[in-house]
């Protein structure tokens, strides 16, 4: 019972993570299209900046727990190598994001709402990747 209730916790707070992942850019590309709006801008910033902590905090449940699956209950193979690097790319990404929001706070410029929408939809073939290396375990 106990690796079923830590299993199910680390998918909620994946789940949770991934819903930071997928919408802090979709602020970012609303923060590049409010242009010269200041109150908008300050809005959204703020809205990002509770997001990307919300995150961390999510992230950090997610991979307490997957470490308690794999040090107490020996999860273990090929594929959870191959799950970790995809893993690390996604928090790559999350931390760019973070990094672009920084930048915006601080007055920078941000890439064009295009590329963002772009960058926007590589994460759902990560995690498409992630799940089949979960639910396969194909080595």
């Amino acid at each position: 019972m106990a690796y079923l209730l830590t299993k199910s916790l680390h998918i909620l707070f994946v789940i949770a993570w991934m819903a930071t992942v997928f919408y802090l850019p979709r602020i970012l590309v609303n923060v590049v299209e409010a242009g010269d709006e200041p109150a908008v801008r300050a809005r959204l910033e703020l809205m990002a900046r509770r997001l990307y902590k919300f995150g961390h905090s999510m992230f950090g449940m997610a991979f307490l727990f997957g470490l308690v699956l794999w040090l107490y209950f020996g999860i273990t193979g090929g594929w959870l190598h191959a799950k970790l690097t995809l893993v690390a790319v996604m928090l790559a990404y999350f931390i760019w994001n973070g990094r672009l929001l920084k930048r915006s706070m601080a007055g920078g410029a941000l890439p064009s709402g295009k590329t963002l929408r772009i960058f926007n939809e590589l994460p759902v073939l990560v995690l498409l990747a992630i799940i089949f290396l979960v639910v396969a375990k194909p080595f």
